[in-house]
């Protein structure tokens, strides 16, 4: 027990000695209610308490002094002190802090009309109807005080009037309660701020009570969608404490996160439909809260649907969910929970494309998800944990058109494959599949044709698209009427000159490459052609020297063998097209007809 219980009940036992004392009359029943003992008189109980008439009666033992034991009634020793006050006509006061008390502890020691007049209940009665109801902080109050007196305190229904009193109050006060169904104004209202000062008030009450409460109000014209503020304190006081921004192990006991777990099922539960009624920072807290706490499935999912038809409107920290896997083999974050998030958005997406008849920005919304789930993507891609399979179901399910142009994709991927560097070539082309390179910037092609990280054939498509890119860029320069002369106050060295000379520059390396490449291979083959000649040339002296009275093979030594020069002439061909430099041939002049068979 508490050392201020202990007070009270040394308190109130004094107390009791001294009405005793003041008598001059001995006790001759002691009443034990808990840890306590009273010693009191028969007479000013038995006057008022139906119930110490009953115990009395049934009461077997034959000595003076009566033992009467009290373990259950409402309130315990400190309810039991006021009540025997009454009974001796002491004077105390009665406040919203005690009736609850009072009025159950005289229920429970049945001290009504039929025993006495103005008695306890009818007394406790009017304060609660002319005082206690009468205000929404005292009606709070009362039935916070009314759920330590269950079930006593629902069967002389204080619960139910405290209920209905702060419903009615509550729906005086605020600025969401309609009486009638045709509200003109709604739109406007919706759009004000609450700013209700009984919101803070209805915390203080368990969640029974609270969604009691709630429930009561709608039922009275309170618009759902105002309940969202209450709702969020409720749950930022109820659940403060939860470990739900980082991974480690739980520190809660069990019957705690089971007490949190229903608060959060109710609270979601209680959540207004209208969309954008809830922040989605507030929904991914409720979400995180939901995963910890291993709520129900229907729960989590409620909540991953209400942030699915919010997207638009979250940003990368509303997105990173700790997975709350406790070994090393998983993700730092919760890949799964972001899939189906963004699988929610697309289908309300198809839906509102269907019936888009509301001006709802559709394509912009589009493109914010779009750019918001490549930051995901790019945040997550130097996970190690994140198996190429989730990363790939993810990136695919980001609309094409969503994505302007594709350098926050090649920036996921980039990262993604620097992270996982033992990947194999089928892989890496997956992973690089994923980003249309059509749509990457300058900048990116750049950096992407210098990427040792990416496939051949990645880098490949990257330098054919920007040289396509550029192709036609000089087509609609050269096909376009000259400008006209700029303003003599805007006129500023324009950049894409420098730009233009750094491309043609790069252009005329890489065909400077090629030439190098090609001309590698022509050398391989001419080496391959002069040995397969020498060995022909072997075998033929070997018959030779076999057959060396034959004519024949002595003319045919006579005069060398012809070298094949179509080989050659093709080399010398393509060597004379793959000029990059425009550099015109510099090669002997062919010399005159006349001088051509000369022997002198």
């Amino acid at each position: 027990m508490s050392a201020k219980k202990k007070d009270l009940l040394s308190s109130a036992m004094k107390r009791t000695s001294e009405w005793i004392s003041s008598q001059e009359v001995s006790s001759d029943v002691t009443v034990h209610v808990g840890e306590a003992s009273f010693s009191l008189h028969k007479f000013p109980l038995l006057s008022k308490c139906g119930l110490f008439k009953k115990l009395v009666s049934e009461s077997t033992n034959d000595s003076d002094a009566t033992v009467i034991k009290i373990p259950d009634i409402p309130g315990g020793s400190e309810a039991f002190e006021l009540t025997t006050k009454f009974c001796y006509g002491i004077n105390f006061d009665m406040s919203t802090e005690n009736i609850a008390m009072l009025r159950c502890a005289s229920e429970y020691l049945e001290m009504t009309e039929e025993h006495s007049v103005e008695n306890l209940v009818s007394r406790s009665e009017a304060y609660l109807n002319e005082v206690a109801l009468k205000s929404l902080s005292s009606a709070i109050t009362v039935l916070h005080k009314s759920e330590e007196l269950l079930p006593i305190a629902e069967r002389v229904k204080l619960v139910s009037r405290c209920i209905d009193a702060i419903a009615y109050m509550t729906c005086q006060e605020s600025q969401f309660c309609s009486p009638t169904s045709n509200n003109s104004n709604s739109e406007v209202v919706s759009k004000q701020p609450v700013v209700d000062w009984w919101a803070e008030d209805l915390t203080v009450l368990r969640i029974d009570s609270f969604q009691r409460v709630l429930i009561a109000m709608m039922a009275r014209g309170f618009k759902q969608y105002g309940l969202g503020p209450v709702l969020m304190l409720y749950a930022q006081k109820s659940l403060r404490g939860l470990e739900i921004f980082g991974k480690g192990t739980k520190k809660i006991e069990p019957k705690q996160e089971h007490e949190k777990r229903v608060i959060l099922e109710t609270i979601v539960s209680l959540l207004p439909r209208e969309r954008n009624a809830m922040s989605v920072s507030f929904l991914s807290m409720l979400l995180r809260a939901a995963i910890y706490l291993e709520t129900t499935v229907a729960c989590r999912l409620d909540l991953e649907k209400r942030m699915g038809l919010q997207l638009p409107q979250a940003v990368l920290d509303d997105l990173l969910i700790p997975s709350y896997s406790f070994t090393g083999e998983h993700s730092l974050f919760d890949t799964d929970t972001v899939q189906r998030i963004l699988m929610n958005y697309l289908e309300f997406e198809v839906e509102g494309v269907r019936l888009s008849n509301n001006g709802v920005d559709l394509a912009g919304d589009m493109e914010r998800v779009g750019k918001l789930m490549e930051t995901y993507l790019a945040e997550i891609a130097s996970d190690r944990n994140v198996s190429l399979q989730k990363f790939t179901g993810l990136a695919e399910l980001i609309p094409e058109q969503s994505r302007v142009t594709e350098d926050g994709m090649y920036r996921a991927v980039d990262i993604y494959l620097k992270a996982h560097p033992n990947m194999s070539d089928v892989e890496r082309k997956k992973v690089c599949s994923l980003m249309d390179c059509q749509k990457l910037s300058r900048e990116a092609c750049a950096h992407a044709a210098q990427n040792d990280r990416l496939p051949v054939q990645t880098i490949v498509q990257v330098l054919y698209y920007e040289q396509q890119r550029l192709r036609g860029e000089v087509t609609n320069d050269s096909d376009s009427p000259a400008p006209p002369p700029p303003q003599p106050a805007a006129t500023v060295l324009p950049p894409p000159k420098l730009s233009s000379y750094n491309d043609e520059l790069s252009k005329v390396k890489r065909e400077n490459q090629d030439l190098k490449l090609e001309l590698l291979k022509m050398k391989m083959k001419l080496k391959e052609f002069e040995k397969e000649n020498n060995e022909k040339k072997s075998s033929t002296t070997t018959t030779m020297s076999s057959n060396h009275s034959s004519p024949r093979s002595t003319a045919s030594m006579d005069k060398p063998p012809l070298p094949r020069k179509s080989f050659i002439n093709s080399v010398s061909k393509k060597l004379g097209k793959l000029n990059p430099f425009g550099i015109p041939p510099r090669g002997r002049t062919k010399p005159p007809k006349d001088r051509r068979h000369s022997i002198s």
